[in-house]
């Protein structure tokens, strides 16, 4: 397959251009701090002086309001690029290691390496984000880059592949864009790192296509990430915090409340006050339904509503002529009910009844480890007890989804949710090489440690060691 890259005017395969630009890392030009605060600079200002151009193209995709897009895409890739050009000198520095009495004299550290040429392979949901989110990780630990856009979201795939050479090295930052043929060819050429956000279906396949040449793969997958609300929670708040992280790009986050376990005393106030929140909400737009991306999510989520065995108790309606959908809240739905046997990844918000909190624990537990878990109490201790009892690969008590805009915090799944982790300082070491360097003179060279050894060096030896 032709791929265009945006690095050359003639195309160029995967294998030509990954030989380009392994031979531009090895003049290592990109280990220098320099280069690397150069090409941060360069995301930030892409980011500043091209906002509504990215706003115009997120529109176009996804219908996404110009707030939603500054919030999702713009704001949070900045504080990224900010935060990374800001503590970048620290994290680049050698890291010193104690030397047990047997290696003496000597020193040892850990240095921390570009590992070469990293594929990042972006969603269609947050199109912007969540391929220059990994990009300044990339950047930041040295290394050249590939990036993948989704064709999911073709406008502003095309933005990415016009606005990169504009603003980061084009010799070292490529943008290929294509369908998922593309993307297994590229993995088929062998890059020193992957990067890939997406589904979790589509994540074992990107493992699997990794697997012949042994690249090794940070997986940003999903999953049902569960709201538990308390019975002493603030309800009030609770509502506005998790409707407003839901209808956020029409619930088609990773991280978006995926469901509600309610504890009894509190869950049909708690309803009552969730569907007021949308109706205020959605009450300053001319629709208040919400666009889904393509046919076939909308067709998914239609029938995830129509076979429900809960009760619709807000919304349910759709429009095939313009994939819109109404924010939708179905009570008690059985477990086994499609909206709760897959990730929904739509503005359908599930509210289950629990007897305690202890029995949402449990139902937690009794399926995949969540990309995300939400916690809603007034008690500080019983919301960091629930952290601690439910595997998940981040947490959030009295909020929802927040925790991806703190570039100091790993951002990552756990088992079906994900694998490896990355903003900041962990995105930093993600796409570098722990190297262990241990360093000896040579002016003491004990002969007993050499053979032909005898039974009183064997002793010596056996206690030193």
């Amino acid at each position: 397959m032709i791929l265009r890259s945006s690095r050359q005017s003639a195309p160029s395969d995967g294998n030509r251009m990954l030989a380009d630009l392994r031979r531009e890392f090895a003049t290592s030009r990109t280990r220098s701090l320099d280069w690397r605060i150069d090409q941060l600079r360069g995301i930030e200002r892409l980011v500043e002086e091209r906002e509504n151009d990215i706003a115009a193209a997120l529109a176009e995709d996804l219908g996404r309001s110009a707030f939603e897009t500054w919030l999702g895409e713009v704001a949070s890739t900045k504080a990224e690029a900010v935060h990374a050009r800001k503590h970048l000198k620290r994290w680049m520095r050698p890291r010193r290691a104690q030397l047990p009495l047997n290696q003496l004299p000597g020193k040892a550290w850990m240095q921390y390496e570009p590992l070469g040429v990293v594929l990042i392979i972006g969603p269609w949901n947050y199109p912007l984000y969540l391929s220059l989110a990994p990009l300044v990780a990339a950047v930041a630990a040295g290394n050249c880059a590939v990036i993948k856009p989704s064709e999911l979201a073709p406008a502003t795939s095309e933005l990415l592949a016009r606005l990169i050479p504009e603003y980061l090295d084009r010799d070292a930052v490529n943008v290929v864009e294509g369908d998922a043929s593309t993307t297994q060819e590229l993995l088929a050429a062998g890059f020193d790192h992957a990067l890939f956000t997406g589904g979790t279906e589509i994540g074992r396949k990107i493992m699997a296509a990794a697997a012949p040449t042994l690249t090794p793969v940070t997986l940003e997958l999903g999953g049902k990430s569960p709201v538990i609300v308390a019975s002493d929670a603030d309800l009030d708040v609770t509502a506005r915090r998790i409707v407003f992280a839901k209808l956020i790009n029409s619930g088609q986050t990773c991280i978006a409340p995926d469901y509600i376990l309610a504890d009894r005393n509190i869950a049909e106030e708690l309803v009552d006050k969730i569907c007021t929140t949308v109706t205020e909400f959605r009450s300053a737009e001319q629709d208040p339904s919400l666009r889904i991306v393509n046919q076939r999510q909308f067709d998914r989520l239609v029938a995830l509503v129509a076979g429900t065995d809960g009760t619709v108790v807000l919304g349910g309606g759709s429009d095939p002529s313009t994939l819109h959908m109404e924010p939708t809240v179905i009570v008690d739905p059985s477990p086994t009910d499609g909206v709760m046997a897959t990730e929904i990844f739509g503005p359908i918000l599930p509210v289950l009844t629990v007897e305690s909190v202890d029995a949402a624990v449990d139902f937690v537990n009794s399926g995949p480890k969540p990309l995300a878990m939400y916690v809603f109490t007034s008690s500080s201790k019983m919301g960091h007890d629930i952290v601690d009892r439910v595997p998940a690969g981040g947490a959030v008590i009295n909020h929802v989804a927040m925790h991806v805009l703190v570039p100091s915090l790993p951002f990552g799944g756990v088992g079906a949710s994900g694998m490896g982790a990355y903003h900041g300082k962990w995105g930093f070491e993600a796409m570098s090489h722990r190297k262990a360097v241990l360093s000896k003179p040579t002016r003491l060279d004990p002969r007993l440690i050499y053979p032909p050894h005898s039974e009183r060096a064997l002793k010596i030896i056996r206690r030193l060691f």
